[in-house]
């Protein structure tokens, strides 16, 4: 009877298992959820998403609903929030074995880009904010990032070694003009001689091309831009509050007159919404100056995968199932897949399409033929800490 009953009692075990993995796998894969989550337009216009959906640390759940009292024009569009934060430390680091660099620097928190398909709104849910239109509304800046550079870089056991400025939100985004974080972080990097690679989408970048250019002279700076595609109305939609692409291809030409290395970053590729266009960016890029380029697939962690529905589902509902089946055809029927390597080239034979097209179009134009750029760290000259003995020679 006992074994009968631990044989009753296992299978019911196994079906649970089945039950809550089925659970799971939709919850993972799921299409656009409840219509309410998305806020009316007068909240969202010029923003990226379409909702401020909790992030996954919350422990409770808000809906909005109407309760019959609001009137039309009666919400008004999102005002940006900036908190200054006084960093304890500045300098991340990483041994990602698919990431080019082992140290960044993010000057800021939050991104008012809005970029709606950008990997980095996850990370304001640490905060306890969305990683939907809280990401792109409230925003931090780490005022003392150049004081505390200035203090790491003073360690004894420090050792050079390339820093990425906006390897997770854009160093050049709208508040910098106000802030001026990365300026300062420039100006302490150019006094140490210690390189750095810069990524952006901004046009912003132009203002800093007298320190830029010093540096270029020595070796120690290379400039990403990313070029998302060519047209206005797609980028405005993409990207509502980011340079317009034109404008990142003058930056493009304009730092590549000064002698600063550019590289062209086509990133995200969206299949079936801008994937047509990657031959055309490279292009127009390589005609502007830029010396090498690369490629990301857009990327869906965490709480990205309903907030891009959601956006998909607004702004171009005709092919918004075949975005999605297309992107999930990539990653093994999955929205996303984590795994170095394929996190951003994806997998399958569209993803390999997507490879060779590009490596062609390079190589016709004859881009990254300088093989691996890389900086020098051997000029990097240590900071003297306050109070401490200066050096004799």
């Amino acid at each position: 009877m006992k074994k009968v009953l631990a044989q009753c009692y296992f299978v019911l075990y196994l079906f649970i298992i089945q039950i809550a993995e089925g659970v799971a796998a939709i919850m993972s894969n799921s299409t656009p959820s409840n219509p309410s989550d998305i806020l009316d337009a007068s909240v969202w216009h010029g923003r990226g998403t379409r909702s401020n959906r909790v992030g996954r640390f919350e422990a409770q759940q808000r809906e909005g609903f109407d309760d019959g009292w609001d009137q039309p024009g009666d919400l008004l569009a999102l005002q940006t929030h900036v908190v200054v934060e006084k960093a304890k430390s500045i300098i991340s680091r990483n041994d990602s074995p698919d990431i080019s660099f082992e140290q960044s620097i993010n000057p800021y928190r939050g991104c008012e880009h809005g970029c709606v398909y950008c990997y980095a709104r996850p990370t304001h849910c640490y905060l306890g904010h969305s990683a939907g239109l809280d990401f792109e509304t409230k925003l931090y800046a780490k005022t003392n990032a150049a004081e505390v550079l200035e203090r790491e870089l003073s360690a004894p056991r420090y050792v050079p070694k390339v820093i990425a400025l906006g390897a997770v939100t854009d160093p050049y985004q709208p508040i910098e003009r106000t802030h001026n974080v990365t300026r300062a972080i420039l100006e302490v990097l150019e006094r140490t001689q210690h390189p750095v690679g810069i990524v952006t989408k901004s046009a912003l970048v132009m203002r800093d091309i007298d320190i830029l250019e010093r540096m270029a002279a020595k070796n120690l700076v290379k400039v990403a831009i990313s070029v998302t595609t060519l047209d206005r109305t797609v980028a405005r939609k993409m990207e509502p509050r980011a340079a317009t692409p034109q404008r990142r291809l003058d930056a493009i030409a304009k730092l590549t007159q000064a002698g600063i290395p550019v590289t062209v970053m086509v990133a995200p590729i969206i299949p079936a919404l801008n994937d047509s266009e990657i031959e055309k960016i490279i292009a127009a890029a390589a005609s502007a100056g830029a010396q090498s380029a690369g490629y990301v697939l857009l990327r869906l962690p965490l709480e990205l995968k309903e907030l891009f529905r959601e956006w998909l589902a607004t702004e171009f509902p005709d092919r918004a199932e075949r975005v999605i089946n297309i992107l999930r055809s990539m990653h093994g029927g999955k929205d996303y897949v984590a795994t170095f390597g394929l996190r951003q080239r994806g997998s399958g034979p569209y993803a390999e399409q997507i490879a060779q097209r590009f490596h062609l179009a390079i190589r016709r134009l004859g881009m990254n033929d300088r093989g691996t750029f890389r900086l020098r760290t051997d000029l990097f000259q240590r900071p003297v800490r306050k109070g401490a003995q200066l050096p004799l020679l």
